[in-house]
């Protein structure tokens, strides 16, 4: 598992927040951001991408975001990818259970673009540190 984070794959259903979410992580974080419409997209994305990290929708049509971490977890090389949620209804019982589930932990939306990517990297030290 690399120390490194420089590749993040955002599942996000909603157009206006993946724009903002890739904005302020490529400008502002100088990540390499691929953005998917749904799980779906992201189950055929991951594989050639091969992203450091997933940042995950909870609320999405079709697969939510846990579903969607579930099953890119059973791509091989991935199984080992930590994820982030982002949600509007940020709740204790919620955090732990995505927690339970492999995630490094929550973001709250709205998010701030000039911190999103400090908000993530400093999920993924705390990863690293551990």
């Amino acid at each position: 598992m690399s120390g490194n984070l420089n590749k993040i794959l955002h599942v996000e259903d909603e157009v206006d927040i993946q724009e903002v979410a890739k904005m302020a992580l490529e400008a502002v974080g100088g990540l390499t951001v691929r953005t998917c419409g749904d799980g779906e997209e992201a189950l055929s994305a991951a594989p050639e991408f091969i992203p450091d990290l997933f940042l995950l929708d909870v609320m999405m049509p079709g697969m939510d975001g846990p579903e969607t971490f579930k099953a890119l977890q059973k791509i091989p090389g991935f199984e080992q990818t930590p994820a982030i949620f982002m949600t509007a209804k940020v709740m204790e019982a919620e955090v732990a259970r995505f927690k339970e589930l492999g995630a490094l932990g929550v973001i709250a939306k709205p998010f701030d673009p000039m911190t999103l990517s400090d908000q993530i990297r400093e999920l993924w030290q705390q990863r690293v540190d551990g």
